[in-house]
């Protein structure tokens, strides 16, 4: 589908790639300056919504800039607009509610680096979608950077192709584990109870199953989840055949809360680990925040993290079906 809107104008922004063709991220802003107020931008929305979500899927990411969104309540407005159906986050990000359908991103420390990931990879259900909305832009750093998915998987095949083969006919396995109560100081620190909801462990544990999760409870009154076989890469529908690289391997390979190792229990080789890690960030794709932007990934082919920023830095998300 060719870009064509009277209610939107192309622009520009500083770190945008052509990717096979496609612009990420594909900036939208007014298509005059009286129509940036979020009455005129909830309406063209509202009458261009199924070539706004083919636009999604077409460049992956689709940022909106230049527009009056202020706040929570702007921006819940947006997201409400398409209909998408919301999906609750399940993770180890510390989190709070603000409005209706709208989150705090990750409240992990900002001085850490958020590593690149599909959003909720490892749940047997995931969101379609990860809306943000930059409220106050960090004065340094702080950027979301993202990754055109499908270009890691291309890159690991031609490198290492019976490492990758491998891998993918065998599966992969990941643990977790997380303390009882949220712990802010940590951006993984996201206890348990809250995670599922309970305080109850048999409840916990029913709810852990239903997300495809075995667990194990820890002394300290922690829990440590088991998660597999999962998905090396996944090809999903109207994405032109593209491989996802969907997985979580380098954010959890070796780290001391985390593992991932193959399904049988073989060991991935730290090599293409690293090298991995290496190309994650090569395709990586860096853009600024600036106030009232709000941009949407398509999460079936983007990863996507955070940079380290001085703060303030406030960026809310919402996840949709």
């Amino acid at each position: 589908m060719e870009f064509s809107c009277k209610d939107f104008k192309v622009g520009k922004c500083e770190g945008e790639k052509v990717v096979d063709g496609e612009t990420m991220p594909l900036v939208l802003q007014p298509p005059v300056p009286n129509k940036s107020d979020l009455e005129s931008l909830l309406l063209a929305l509202k009458n261009n919504k199924e070539w706004f979500e083919q636009m999604i899927i077409k460049n992956s990411a689709v940022l909106l800039r230049g527009f009056d969104v202020k706040n929570a309540e702007d921006f819940n407005e947006i997201v409400e607009t398409f209909e998408w159906e919301d999906i609750r986050y399940v993770g180890p990000a510390p989190r709070t509610h603000i409005h209706k359908r709208v989150w705090t991103a990750n409240e992990g420390p900002l001085s850490e680096f958020i590593y690149y990931h599909h959003e909720m990879v490892l749940i047997k259900e995931y969101p379609k979608k990860v809306i943000l909305f930059c409220e106050i832009p960090p004065p340094e750093g702080g950027e979301t950077p993202f990754v055109p998915s499908f270009k890691v998987t291309e890159k690991m095949m031609e490198e290492f192709p019976e490492e990758v083969k491998e891998i993918e006919e065998k599966g992969l396995k990941y643990t977790f584990t997380a303390p009882s109560a949220n712990n802010v100081s940590s951006m993984r620190g996201r206890g348990w109870e809250d995670t599922f909801g309970t305080s109850d462990r048999k409840e916990a544990e029913k709810r852990a199953k239903a997300l495809g999760m075995d667990v194990e409870w820890l002394p300290n009154g922690g829990i440590k989840t088991i998660l597999g076989p999962r998905c090396l890469t996944k090809v999903f529908e109207g994405r032109k055949g593209r491989k996802m690289w969907f997985n979580t391997v380098v954010g959890m390979h070796g780290k001391e809360i985390s593992s991932a190792i193959m399904a049988d229990g073989t060991e991935i080789p730290e090599h293409v680990v690293k090298r991995c890690e290496e190309i994650i960030e090569e395709e990586s794709i860096q853009f600024k925040w600036e106030k009232g932007d709000v941009l949407f990934f398509d999460n079936y082919a983007l990863l996507h993290g955070r940079r380290p920023s001085l703060p303030p830095r406030k960026v809310l998300v919402a996840t949709c079906k």
